[in-house]
């Protein structure tokens, strides 16, 4: 029952996780950035928002974008956040697949409950490459942009990917972790119920043996 838990817990962690995955890959809030001091942009509505598909003016009633098409003349945190952003995203849904097929109260046939055990561990070691995705493109993100443009504060797309994120990796450890204990109680289990009756077969026939010394020596 507390395996059948954990293993919804970390489905429901892990599905939250891939949705904020999804949602900062899509915008492109990530940081805000400005050629002056905060207070002075705001006065001068010169505010710029800047993400992995295009870079945005921010003004009273304004919000206008201009997308970055150049591949190969974009900086390396843009290309590398855009590629490990959509690997993340892509990854997510077959990960969540596995897990949702490897749920308790799911059944394929007469599958063996190592089956799901196994399968289960690979859709969160898939979460977990999902979360490394997603953690590795909002960390060198803001590093790169600050370095190049010069970085006021983060975007709500960058705390979107770092909460999502976090919950990644949260569940792909529950659900890694609860299905390895899982896996190997049965195994235990089997080779002390062996152990067990093999020392009872050994047994029993010096007993047989002894009975029948004791009738022949009585003759």
């Amino acid at each position: 029952m507390a395996n059948s838990c954990l293993q919804l817990s970390g489905f429901l962690i892990t599905c939250i996780g891939w949705l904020g995955i999804v949602i900062a890959t899509a915008t492109n809030d990530w940081v805000i950035m400005c050629k002056y001091g905060l207070n002075t942009c705001k006065k001068m509505d010169e505010l710029e928002a800047k993400g992995p598909w295009a870079d945005c003016v921010i003004s009273t009633g304004l919000y206008h974008c201009i997308a970055l098409t150049q591949i190969l003349d974009l900086p390396a945190y843009i290309q590398t956040a855009r590629a490990l952003m959509i690997t993340g995203s892509i990854l997510g849904l077959p990960a969540l697949g596995l897990i949702l097929m490897s749920m308790p109260c799911i059944s394929l046939g007469n599958e063996p409950q190592a089956s799901k055990n196994n399968r289960i561990i690979l859709g969160g070691v898939l979460v977990l490459i999902v979360a490394l995705c997603g953690l590795v493109s909002t960390v060198w993100f803001p590093i790169g942009a600050h370095q190049q443009h010069g970085l006021m504060s983060f975007g709500f797309s960058l705390y979107t990917g770092w909460v999502g994120s976090i919950f990644s990796l949260l569940g792909g450890c529950i659900l890694t972790c609860c299905s390895s204990e899982s896996s190997s109680a049965p195994r235990s289990y089997q080779e002390n119920n062996r152990f067990y009756y093999s020392k009872q077969g050994g047994g029993n026939p010096p007993a047989a043996a002894s009975t029948n010394h004791a009738k022949s020596a009585h003759v």
